[in-house]
């Protein structure tokens, strides 16, 4: 089956969540890096625990309450000014470069995000970045009021851009959210930025794995779930040659 459209996971994908740093950094000198990476890690477990437990909040709650909890936990003083400029840069996240090039070249498709964000946070972001004036849909799970990746989540597409699963090329650089895709049945891309050697080298650069380290292994490896995508590459440049 010929692929008549190429969806994008939002948030570490086509955008960099790590730009928030700049902005922590500033606010909370020494912890920037630190604060971006425990909030995001509380930003996915309690987007899971919501689905979960069927108290669903849209993901700028979400979004508010694990920064408040990275925070907290970090034993940091702030005000509301401080907080509301950490979680303005969630409307302004930088792309990752090659983001613009790759979906130029696949206008032929229909282009869309399928993200976990609100309808509100991901509209201003695409709008802020220019990538609403190439994308045929922005599609939050809001409406489904569940997040990924459960399957609710995945229907979204078909029901929004009128193609079959086997018509669609879903793209992320999430493990779990490459793994959701596939189990629903989608043709899956995985965008693994960080390699296992890569990992396991800066994991033996000392006798104690550094808390960043960390993080960055429990985000960014292939999950052990019995799942495996379809294409694993490296970067979104390689998507028109993979599609093609």
């Amino acid at each position: 089956m010929t692929i008549k459209a190429a969806v994008f996971d939002a948030y570490g994908t086509l955008y960099d969540i790590q730009s928030v740093a700049a902005v922590t950094e500033d606010a909370f000198p020494g912890y920037g890096d630190i604060i971006t990476q425990i909030w995001r890690v509380k930003q996915l477990e309690y987007s899971w625990l919501r689905s979960l437990m069927r108290r669903y909040e849209d993901f700028s709650v979400i979004t508010r309450e694990s920064l408040a909890y990275t925070i907290r936990v970090l034993g940091l003083q702030h005000d509301a000014t401080v907080f509301e400029r950490i979680m303005d840069k969630y409307l302004h996240l930088d792309l990752y470069p090659d983001a613009r090039a790759a979906l130029a070249a696949l206008k032929d498709k229909k282009l869309a995000i399928l993200s976990n964000g609100s309808s509100d946070m991901l509209n201003a972001l695409a709008k802020n970045s220019g990538l609403d004036r190439v994308l045929e849909a922005v599609i939050s799970v809001d409406s489904k009021k569940i997040f990924k990746p459960a399957p609710d989540a995945y229907t979204l597409i078909e029901a929004r851009l009128s193609v079959t699963p086997d018509e669609v090329l879903f793209v992320s650089s999430n493990p779990w959210d490459a793994c959701g895709a596939k189990a629903f049945g989608l043709n899956v891309a995985w965008i693994e930025r960080v390699t296992p050697e890569a990992m396991a080298l800066a994991c033996v650069k000392s006798d104690v794995v550094p808390p960043l380290t960390m993080f960055k292994a429990l985000r960014t490896q292939m999950d052990e779930l019995g799942i495996t995508p379809d294409h694993r590459i490296h970067a979104l440049s390689e998507l028109p040659n993979l599609i093609a």
